[in-house]
């Protein structure tokens, strides 16, 4: 895994393959682009991975997030033209993963939302909940970051070590950014006319164990409107359900878009390469 720059990037957590289709994962609040860590190995049988990495010190708008996301994109588009990209957005990331969408669509052939907190400000407990973290000492605010584990992951489904890294990557985030990425939720706003516009294939992944997000009802509204929309269910899973054993992004990914599909894209930029 690469070191991250003191500016937004991306990280390369596997060996270059370019002639794979790429896989671009936008991580939650934490911002560490660290957290696909379980997902892997699966996932580079069928992808070239990126995860983008946000500076703990960032304080950018979702306009300013989405400009700098898309510029890394484009860069990675010049240097492999053709090549299909599948855009994945977990949590916080899942509502960049939007903004980049609606905005530059012919950037991604496939979006991938895990758990988004699209929601976050229709939520009155989680939504002015979150206004307290301004006021803790900070003292009171690194407890309370250990605290909100049992709600943010269904520990008992995950390995001992990813549960310290997920751990880790919450303490990592600090008190001014926590309350800035908060703000930046509760600020994100798409509308149904914004969804209907989107007329790309979209996977909505949705954990019904989820102790932090209403996913399910989420997942299920945003399916409404997303023309090309499937939604996949995972029934014992929370909100951080990438780092569950028993939980396989490319075997779910295959599932709803097919083997068949993934090995012409993959052959597509094979061909791309050989240009």
């Amino acid at each position: 895994m690469q070191v991250a720059s003191s500016k937004i990037s991306f990280l390369r957590p596997t060996a270059s393959q370019p002639e794979l289709p790429l896989f671009i994962f936008l991580p939650a609040m934490d911002g560490t682009g660290k957290l696909l860590r379980s997902q892997l190995s699966r996932l580079s049988t069928a992808f070239d991975i990126r995860c983008l990495s946000i500076p703990q010190n960032d304080l950018s708008s979702w306009d300013c997030l989405s400009e700098r996301t898309i510029n890394l994109i484009s860069l990675e588009q010049e240097a492999v033209p053709k090549r299909p990209i599948y855009l994945c957005g977990e949590s916080f990331g899942g509502c960049l993963a939007l903004k980049i969408s609606l905005n530059a669509p012919e950037l991604l052939d496939k979006l991938i939302l895990v758990n988004s907190a699209t929601s976050f400000s229709q939520q009155p407990l989680v939504k002015y909940g979150s206004y307290l973290t301004q006021y803790l000492p900070t003292s009171l605010y690194q407890l309370s970051v250990t605290g909100t584990l049992p709600f943010l992951a269904a520990l008992g489904r995950m390995q001992r070590d990813e549960r310290l890294a997920l751990l880790k990557a919450m303490q990592s985030v600090s008190q001014q950014t926590a309350i800035w990425r908060f703000e930046l939720m509760r600020s994100f706003q798409v509308n149904k006319n914004q969804l209907k516009s989107l007329k790309k294939p979209v996977l909505v992944i949705a954990s019904a164990a989820d102790r932090i997000f209403p996913s399910l009802s989420q997942a299920k509204f945003l399916v409404k409107y997303l023309p090309e929309a499937q939604m996949v269910i995972l029934p014992n899973s929370g909100h951080a359900c990438l780092l569950e054993a028993d939980v396989d992004l490319n075997k779910i990914i295959r599932g709803q878009w097919g083997n068949k599909l993934m090995v012409a894209e993959t052959h597509r930029a094979s061909a791309t390469l050989n240009i």
